[in-house]
């Protein structure tokens, strides 16, 4: 049975903790044109420029890498993470193999309408953090798990029933 990988969904962590970052990143630029060429006697401008460039290299760039860093994609066969931007790394849950999701939210994420996923198999699992909508992204997972084992089952049947036949076409 020829069942053909749709995309579902493709999401981030949360975005929300980026918004201090952004805030920053105009108060640095603002004070840093403020304050060149306008510094007290002991300091110089370049020391400013490195200043700010710490700060934004620290506080702005690394939060963002961090976020950009990991995805998640749910397919109609699978549940994919991806980390890294320059080294990537990337793992799979199969729904056909099942697996546990737990959902868990602290009072700031229920109020802000997010939660964490874990997705637990024997092997190990994949933890989706600050995801929105966590009780829809549970129930889509729920049934795309239902439907890939009844799938499975329909498709080790028809093999038990008639090993020796091609099963290529869908029984309707």
């Amino acid at each position: 049975m020829d069942q053909h990988e749709l995309r579902i969904a493709t999401f981030r962590r949360g975005s929300a903790w980026l918004v201090l970052p952004a805030i920053l990143l105009i108060a640095t630029a603002g004070a840093a044109a403020y304050f060149f060429t306008n510094l007290p006697a002991p300091f110089e401008d370049w020391m400013l420029v490195a200043a700010a460039a710490a700060i934004v290299l620290f506080a702005v760039v690394l939060p963002w890498w961090v976020w950009a860093s990991r995805s998640y994609i749910v397919t109609t066969r699978r549940v994919i993470e991806t980390r890294g931007l320059l080294i990537r790394r990337r793992r799979e849950i199969l729904h056909q193999a099942g697996y546990m999701i737990e959902v868990s939210r602290g009072p700031l994420q229920r109020m802000l309408g997010r939660g964490t996923l874990s997705l637990g198999t024997g092997d190990g699992g994949i933890e989706m953090r600050d995801v929105h909508s966590p009780k829809l992204v549970r129930e889509t997972l729920s049934d795309q798990i239902e439907v890939c084992q009844i799938l499975a089952h329909r498709q080790a049947q028809q093999q038990a029933a008639s090993p020796y036949l091609h099963h290529d076409v869908p029984v309707t």
